[in-house]
């Protein structure tokens, strides 16, 4: 799949669980504002897998930093769709987020929450087109107004964030589950799983039914969620 879509799967496996977990994971006083923000940090958080992907969202995000930091990824990880594509690294990826927020605090919420703002707002295509300036600019300056607002006003973030990454990460193995090659759900035993639906990354059924009814259904969800009862049943 491509990033676009593993974004918008990414939030519309957030905005659908969300509402079905624990209070032990997602925290006391989950409202809707959580809601919205889980949601776009999810989408954020289903790119991650691809950091073993040389020409990823993720390996353009930081320029040649990140570009450097996705190819010694990838060989440390045994390439593409191999480490990173697996239950494990859902595990540990949610787990580190726990670690992360237990141990370094505030720092690390607002650190995460500003990079998976920024890779959703991208992965989304929410900024100007083009490699000039502004196409860097307003992503990075929403992610960083983001960030902001989750410190001022969302002080039960730190319960969610670690599930919110989980999911993201969920969410982009099954999108690859859905292609050709599958992925080694349980690296390191390699044997590839897979459901091929979609024939060839980018294809019609990804770009012209599967992401736009993933976007629909996000936005349904959520208005269902935060305004219940508004909409009409025949």
């Amino acid at each position: 799949m491509m990033g676009h879509s593993h974004a918008v799967s990414g939030g519309l496996l957030f905005a659908a669980a969300s509402g079905h977990l624990p209070v032990e994971l997602v925290g006391p006083g989950f409202g809707p504002a959580d809601l919205l923000m889980g949601t776009v940090l999810c989408a954020g958080a289903a790119l991650l897998p691809d950091l073993d992907h040389h020409d990823s969202t993720l390996a353009h995000f930081l320029g040649p930093v990140s570009g450097v930091l996705c190819r010694v990824l990838g060989r440390v990880s045994g390439g593409h769709r191999h480490a990173t594509h697996s239950l494990l690294f859902a595990a540990l990826a949610g787990a580190g987020t726990w670690a992360g927020i237990a141990h370094l605090g505030r720092g690390f919420v607002l650190g995460l929450t500003f990079c998976l703002l920024a890779l959703a707002l991208r992965a989304l295509h929410l900024h100007p087109p083009g490699n000039g300036p502004a196409t860097w600019a307003l992503p990075t300056g929403l992610a960083a107004l983001g960030a902001a607002g989750l410190d001022s006003w969302l002080p039960n973030a730190r319960y969610w964030l670690p599930c919110a990454v989980t999911l993201g990460v969920l969410a982009h193995l099954l999108g690859d589950f859905l292609t050709r090659r599958g992925i080694p759900l349980f690296w390191p035993y390699g044997r590839r799983y897979e459901i091929p639906l979609i024939k060839r990354t980018g294809n019609g059924v990804e770009t012209k039914f599967l992401a736009p009814l993933m976007t629909i259904a996000t936005f349904v969800l959520l208005w269902c969620t935060v305004f219940p009862g508004t909409l009409p049943i025949s």
